[in-house]
């Protein structure tokens, strides 16, 4: 039983990043710009990096969308 309480803490804390990662305030796509929540293309945005906000991806090279 320990063993499997184990195995289940690992896999929480191995999935911890992946579940934060999955909806991030703002999105930097690959093309540098940057998406926040409830804009226009933040759900179609698939490889992106994440942003805590909008400022954040701005200062890291990223730009605003033109529309």
């Amino acid at each position: 039983m320990r063993r499997l309480f184990s195995l289940l803490g690992l896999c929480l804390i191995l999935a911890a990043p992946v579940m934060a990662q999955s909806d991030p305030p703002v999105k930097m796509s690959k093309s540098g710009i940057c998406h926040a929540k409830g804009s226009t293309y933040y759900a179609q945005t698939k490889s992106f990096t994440p942003y805590p906000t909008l400022q954040a991806c701005l200062n890291a090279g990223g730009r605003m969308p033109k529309r």
